[in-house]
């Protein structure tokens, strides 16, 4: 298959810090969408990916799979997209597009597995997937998302990981002004998960060990903030919420929730990736028919449903935007928690 050289940003091991590469994109094929990279998001999954925390890392690695470009050229069956476009790129770039799960458009789930927007198997080239942190991708058509053209470009970028995490659950558990969500942390996905279910109208409740990101909490749209150290706050809510969204990425103690749902209440787990430690207790989840469940992303339908209503909302992610040479500094702010509440790269920055 024909290839072109491209720069971009990576890493050739765990240990190294990320720099200047050149990598190959194909040339675009009769279906396929050539994007000219203007932002892309910074994920923790980026950083977790380079380091090879979740191990399976194959180098190099080119993270970035939050993408809003320009499209510079389209293959001779694409209808949906023309040069000059505004157009997106979430965590999907292909899927087998057959099984019981694409067919449902849960391209998330498919059944032989999706392939990752980056380090994933290629099949076109070979090797891995490469992704945002470089000037150009080529997309097929259907994992390709159009853009509201009334939305900040740079603040978009992380709707579509960040966003679609937490839209995917809220639509999935039927959230309307009717209904009563919590949200536990407050970060990349925890702010958006705030904005999210406030724009469909339900009441928001942001559960916290810090009393200090009450204001903000509450500039985002919570109604309240719970203190969950606080066992008097705690109570206080017991039994209220229909779903609870957990986007807390590391290991914590999921019981002190589950007596604040609502009878068939879930609590869902889209941060932390692993064995729950201590052990879930079943005596409250049985006594009121409470669910722990868990979601991953969403299909490419649900994602363009969530920059739709972004769109129509005028919702975006809070951002700092940051250059790409600025990148191994910002993956040491990120464990820090340094970041209100998502870093995004201006990919001119590599480009000039």
């Amino acid at each position: 298959m024909e290839t072109f050289e491209i720069k971009a940003f990576g890493t050739d091991s765990k240990t190294e810090a990320l720099k200047e590469l050149t990598i190959k994109r194909r040339v675009t094929t009769p279906k396929d969408v050539e994007i000219d990279i203007l932002f892309c998001g910074v994920c923790h999954s980026d950083l977790h990916t380079a380091r090879n925390d979740w191990g399976g890392s194959a180098y190099p690695v080119v993270p970035g799979h939050e993408i809003v470009g320009r499209v510079t050229k389209v293959g001779s069956e694409v209808s949906k997209f023309k040069v000059g476009d505004i157009a997106a790129i979430g965590c999907i770039v292909d899927s087998c597009q057959e099984c019981a799960s694409c067919k449902q458009d849960l391209e998330q789930y498919c059944i032989p597995g999706f392939t990752g927007t980056y380090n994933a198997k290629d099949k076109h080239l070979g090797g891995r997937t490469f992704g945002g942190y470089s000037e150009k991708i080529v997309v097929e058509e259907h994992f390709v998302l159009k853009v509201p053209e009334n939305l900040d470009l740079a603040a978009t970028a992380p709707l579509l990981c960040a966003g679609i995490t937490t839209w995917s659950p809220l639509k999935h558990w039927n959230v309307t002004k009717d209904s009563k969500v919590a949200v536990v942390g407050l970060g990349g996905l925890g702010h958006m998960a705030i904005k999210l279910a406030k724009g469909l109208g339900a009441e928001v409740t942001l559960f916290s060990r810090s009393p200090e990101k009450e204001k903000d909490a509450k500039e985002l749209g919570a109604n309240e903030v719970i203190i969950s150290t606080d066992s008097a706050q705690m109570k206080k809510v017991a039994g209220k919420f229909d779903l609870i969204i957990d986007t807390v990425p590391y290991v914590h103690d999921v019981n002190e929730y589950i007596p604040t749902l609502n009878i068939n209440g879930t609590i869902v787990l889209v941060g932390y990736l692993g064995p729950l430690d201590p052990m879930l207790n079943t005596v409250p989840m049985i006594m009121g028919r409470k669910s722990v469940a868990g979601s991953v992303i969403g299909g490419i339908a649900e994602t363009q449903e969530l920059l739709d209503f972004c769109g129509e909302h005028n919702i975006v992610s809070d951002i700092e935007v940051i250059k790409m040479q600025d990148i191994n500094e910002a993956y040491e702010r990120m464990l820090k928690s340094d970041v209100r509440y998502r870093f995004v790269i201006d990919m001119a920055s590599l480009k000039n």
